[in-house]
């Protein structure tokens, strides 16, 4: 795997469908960069265990509910405002790259937990996404499918 998660997920997420997928299972309260990490992971052919989705979601937990989560809800309250007051939308604008910021940091950080897991071991990519989107991925089965898709093209 030459391509580091960042890189991996900004050439996933352009993919066809990828964007309305991811921002489904968030909208089931799915956490994208895991998700995003995920099929890194599996693209990758890294082991499926519960144990390193554990690391994985205890490494996400803190840095997306201080950090990633207050920023999203701040941008999303301003969406409407910022439609009608132009001093507000370049405003939004820049919350909308710290958050990109913020999830670019975190999917850093899920990189290094992962960093010394062997690759080429299995494919368990379906594993990985359908542990990631958890609760989400069980309602919007057809968003993890996409994923899975465009992921096993890599």
């Amino acid at each position: 795997m030459s391509d580091d998660v960042w890189s991996y997920a900004l050439k996933l997420y352009a993919r066809p469908g990828v964007e309305a997928a991811c921002l489904s299972l968030q909208d089931g309260g799915a956490d994208v960069c895991l998700v995003l990490a995920s099929a890194w992971l599996g693209s990758a052919g890294v082991a499926f265990s519960q144990t390193r989705v554990n690391r994985l979601e205890s490494t996400a937990r803190e840095w997306r509910e201080e950090v990633i989560a207050p920023l999203r809800s701040l941008r999303q309250r301003w969406r409407e405002v910022a439609k009608r007051d132009t001093e507000l939308a370049p405003l939004r604008e820049r919350i909308k790259q710290l958050e990109l910021e913020a999830e670019k940091v975190l999917l850093g950080r899920l990189e290094a937990v992962a960093q010394d897991w062997p690759r080429g071991e299995a494919e368990d990519l379906a594993r990985w996404l359908e542990a990631a989107a958890g609760e989400a991925g069980g309602l919007r089965r057809d968003a993890r499918e996409t994923l899975r898709t465009a992921a096993s093209l890599s």
